[in-house]
């Protein structure tokens, strides 16, 4: 590294690392279906977030009597020492019932706590760890060396810019900790309206007759279990009834097949070139309707691009039903025969998010799970969305839901922030914003920092401004 002024990781730590900042092992006997006690795997800790992934597959609900207390707060650091090394997350809350796995560190640290996060992100630690530690023949071991990777730091103007670092990451981390809870309040919003607006009827559950076992056409199905029919009837007994994907105007296809033996020899690239297409593929979107990840494709053929007001579907295997909407017009992306793409004529976005919306609805719920069929995770079939319902919520209530995910009429006002505005500013425009606005102005920050960072590194000029 050009910059010789650093430190090393184990500089910021407030004291020697101790046993007790490390997981305990719970053993897979004592995983079990459900549970008020949760184990959290290295899996929770992802590249492209500054927080947590708590799902079913990174944080196991385990035996309580097996549990360790470890009284995980919020604003703790933790880092992966094995499998996926390196890996960094600050929690965003107190997880009282969950515990740590021994592959993750629990940071003690105070001072500059934000800077040396935003290094450890950086691609600059990864590289050092990665030289450091031994190639294994399958999961990789940093035991903590990871202490003695060096964080570089600034030069010149130092207190400003460590301060500008550290006001970055923190507003990157509200962002996000923002998008969790706009997707909460969209589940929350649909639940309640459905809830508070049924019919006179009752739920009874019925075992399947003939007729409905032939109109499904299988038995190998979960479309029969009292849970999925008293969800079903939920949204049917609606006061406005429900109604199917293509009653809301949409109709299905499959993205674009990108074999060669279909489009010729393609150029994959993760930087952007002139003429290349965007590649938004199911595997990378979030479960909040955002993407953590885009490549590129180079290719001379006229392939099949996605329109403003489609959505790309992910509908195969143990993460299907995640979605997301093309909210601004796009001239070259395209998904792949993975994901179905929902389109529709009117390019309406506001409709197009109520749908979406409604997936994630079904999806919280465990019902696209149950559409599927077949192994590895199983695929919803497109023959089996017309079964799907969708409640006829008016519009008035269908732009209120869209609102926590897309607001149009918001504006990231970049070149009024300031360093000691900056915070107080971006939070007032957060209070407003939906999850699109919210990760799109994350990842322009996120390119600022990584900048930064880049030219503490290689000593050169660094300025402190909000726009990219």
């Amino acid at each position: 590294m050009p910059n010789k002024n650093f430190f090393f990781v184990k500089d910021f730590l407030t004291r020697d690392l101790q046993r007790k900042d490390l997981g305990e092992e719970v053993g897979s006997l004592n995983y079990i279906g459900q549970s008020t006690h949760y184990f959290i795997r290295t899996k929770a800790l992802q590249k492209h977030s500054f927080l947590p992934e708590i799902t079913p597959e990174t944080a196991l609900p385990i035996m309580p009597n097996s549990f360790v207390k470890m009284n995980l707060k919020q604003g703790d650091i933790l880092i992966s020492k094995d499998s996926n090394i390196g890996e960094i997350v600050i929690l965003d809350k107190d997880y009282p019932n969950f515990m740590l796995s021994s592959a993750i560190y629990r940071l003690p640290i105070i001072e500059n706590k934000y800077y040396l996060l935003a290094f450890i992100k950086h691609s600059i630690f990864r590289e050092q760890l990665d030289f450091m530690v031994p190639k294994g023949a399958t999961i990789r071991h940093a035991k903590t060396m990871f202490l003695d990777c060096k964080i570089p730091m600034p030069n010149k103007n130092a207190e400003n810019v460590i301060n500008f670092v550290e006001i970055l990451t923190k507003a990157i981390i509200n962002k996000e900790k923002l998008i969790k809870e706009r997707h909460e309040a969209i589940l929350k919003a649909i639940e309640i309206e459905l809830l508070e607006n049924q019919k006179a009827n009752k739920f009874r559950f019925e075992l399947p007759r003939i007729n409905e076992l032939e109109e499904v056409g299988r038995l190998d199905t979960n479309l029969y279990r009292e849970n999925f029919k008293n969800i079903v009837f939920e949204i049917q007994n609606y006061k406005n009834g429900s109604q199917t994907i293509s009653d809301l105007g949409f109709s299905l296809s499959r993205g674009q097949n990108l074999q060669v033996s279909n489009i010729g020899e393609s150029i994959y690239s993760k930087k952007y070139y002139t003429n290349f297409y965007t590649l938004m593929l199911p595997k990378f979107l979030s479960k909040y309707g955002t993407v953590d990840k885009i490549e590129y494709l180079g290719n001379p053929n006229d392939l099949k691009t996605l329109q403003k007001g489609d959505l790309i579907f992910g509908a195969e295997g143990f993460e299907k039903g995640r979605s997301i909407v093309i909210i601004e017009e796009q001239s070259s992306a395209i998904t792949n025969i993975h994901g179905i793409t929902i389109q529709q004529k009117e390019h309406d976005v506001n409709k197009a998010i109520f749908v979406k919306c409604c997936l994630d609805y079904l999806r919280n719920k465990g019902l696209i799970d149950l559409y599927a069929v077949g192994g590895n995770g199983g695929s919803l079939a497109q023959k089996y969305w017309e079964i799907i319902p969708f409640p006829k919520f008016d519009k008035i209530k269908q732009d209120e839901i869209a609102l926590f995910y897309h607001n149009p009429d918001i504006d990231y006002q970049t070149k009024t922030f300031t360093l000691e505005s900056f915070l107080e500013q971006d939070s007032q425009y957060n209070l407003l914003a939906g999850i699109y606005e919210l990760d799109k102005t994350a990842k322009q920050l996120k390119e600022i920092l990584n900048q930064t960072i880049d030219n503490i590194v290689n000593e050169k000029e660094i300025k402190i401004y909000f726009e990219n």
